[in-house]
């Protein structure tokens, strides 16, 4: 994709959507971590286009990363698990920066939605999809790769580190803080090649710091919630989130092929 898409006029319900929009996201990353971007972003691409929304939101991702880290301290990340998993993710959003300028990215939100809903059928039958409770090195830096590639192409890299992480039998705060760090790497990473490809000025930058407002409360009103849930409630939250990202990735990998 070479094409510089083009930012919708700055009109009342632009600003009201897109700052809906950021704020889900923001709520979502206090709740529940990092990894569930892609479910805002359907609601921004009412009033913008896809690619343009994603560029909008790179830069804001790494904002709301680094204020979720207030809540998401050292004590809640999963050193043993991110040393395997960030190198991956570095290579993958590489990998998918190239493809994303190259290849029909659609056919990687089939396969990604299929694959997740496989994941999330097995967990309801009393699996997991991965070996339960076991750590392996290589599949932490597959986990990674996948992630990389996904998050760079559609913004939707919760998938493939969820079904690394929900069967290690980690705690609620240690699953949400280790995602938390790992998408603030991952997001920091993918912003300079997002910014290259949308390249915002005026009217987005404009909309980029009306948005930034929602970033406090948004994270804040997230994390409250996180402290009332207890694990069980917290895991069924993430599968029922990893359902709903899949559907709009199988749903915009089909449609995309039929329009």
């Amino acid at each position: 994709m070479t094409a510089t898409p083009i930012m919708p006029e700055l009109t009342f319900v632009t600003i009201l959507v897109a700052f809906t929009g950021v704020f889900l996201i923001c709520f979502l990353k206090g709740a529940f971590g990092g990894g569930f971007a892609i479910v805002g972003i359907p609601l921004l691409s009412v009033v913008m286009d896809p690619v343009a929304a994603g560029g909008l939101l790179a830069p804001l991702f790494v904002a709301m990363d680094l204020y979720a880290l207030r809540y998401w301290k050292p004590n809640t990340w999963s050193r043993q698990d991110l040393v395997p998993l960030l190198p991956g993710l570095i290579v993958g959003i590489g990998a998918g920066d190239l493809l994303f300028r190259s290849l029909d990215h659609h056919a990687i939100e089939v396969v990604m939605a299929l694959v997740t809903l496989v994941f999330v059928g097995l967990w309801l039958a009393g699996g997991t999809g991965v070996s339960a409770r076991t750590r392996s090195t290589p599949k932490a830096v597959a986990a990674g790769l996948a992630s990389g590639v996904t998050t760079m192409v559609a913004h939707s890299g919760g998938p493939p580190l969820a079904m690394y992480l929900l069967p290690l039998g980690l705690t609620k705060e240690v699953y949400a803080g280790t995602t938390s760090l790992f998408f603030t790497v991952g997001n920091a990473t993918k912003a300079i090649p997002w910014l290259l490809l949308v390249r915002p000025a005026g009217a987005e930058l404009m909309l980029m710091a009306t948005c930034l407002l929602a970033v406090p409360s948004g994270v804040g009103l997230g994390w409250r919630l996180h402290r009332f849930l207890d694990q069980r409630q917290v895991f069924r939250a993430c599968y029922g989130l990893l359902t709903v990202t899949a559907l709009k990735l199988l749903w915009d990998g089909v449609s995309g092929y039929l329009a």
